[in-house]
């Protein structure tokens, strides 16, 4: 009776360490993401900011500098801000971390940052296009039923093209899909910049030295 007393007690100590180690990890873990969400929040909403206020002045300038460098600095004004994305990972990794992040932690901060981001560009622009601006994309449309109409296609053909554009310019009026057709301009940039952020900042634990090795 002793002994099987004896044998049972171990057993109960080993369960009680292995369920407060996991109760440690547990609470660690939510540290962890505590300042995470700070960090995504003030990474994210200054570039937000970034990218909403150099999106609505170059606007003023689209009309004189042509379409064509107009798209240019607009993923110009992207890059620039999504270039946050990188800092706001090195801070969570530096400041929370301990200087150690996994790719798919620093993924993760990335990826909220850019989302964060994009929301602010939609809504700036929702804002801007159907309160001040409703006709700023019939120049972009027309120049696009322009170039079809010049391409030499057959009637029938060049008159389905011609149709297909004008119920795009009549959806992009919804504004639930104008915000689809906003949202994914930017996002692409902040997946790549994400990527190429995490993949640089990662960094392992350090291997601890063995002990077994003759020094």
């Amino acid at each position: 009776m002793g002994a099987a007393k004896a044998q049972v007690k171990p057993a109960v100590t080993s369960a009680s360490f292995h369920h407060t180690s996991g109760a440690n990890a547990e609470f660690t873990e939510k540290e962890n993401l505590t300042p995470m969400k700070k960090t995504v929040l003030i990474f994210g909403l200054i570039s937000g900011l970034i990218i909403s206020v150099l999106m609505g002045g170059s606007l003023l300038l689209a009309g004189k500098i042509g379409s064509g460098h107009s798209l240019v600095l607009g993923y110009t004004i992207m890059v620039a801000s999504f270039l946050l994305i990188y800092f706001g990972i090195r801070s969570y990794r530096d400041n929370t971390l301990a200087g150690q992040i996994s790719f798919g932690r620093a993924f993760a901060c990335g990826i909220l940052i850019a989302l964060i981001t994009t929301v602010c560009y939609v809504a700036m622009w929702e804002v801007l296009y159907f309160n001040f601006m409703p006709h700023f994309m019939d120049s972009y449309f027309a120049a696009q039923i322009h170039k079809v109409q010049s391409s030499g296609l057959d009637p029938a053909t060049t008159a389905a093209q011609v149709a297909a554009i004008q119920r795009s310019q009549q959806l992009y009026q919804n504004p639930l899909v104008n915000m689809a057709y906003t949202f994914m301009e930017p996002l692409p940039v902040g997946l790549i910049i994400t990527l190429i952020s995490a993949a640089i900042l990662r960094r392992k634990n350090p291997r601890a030295p063995d002990e077994t090795q003759p020094r």
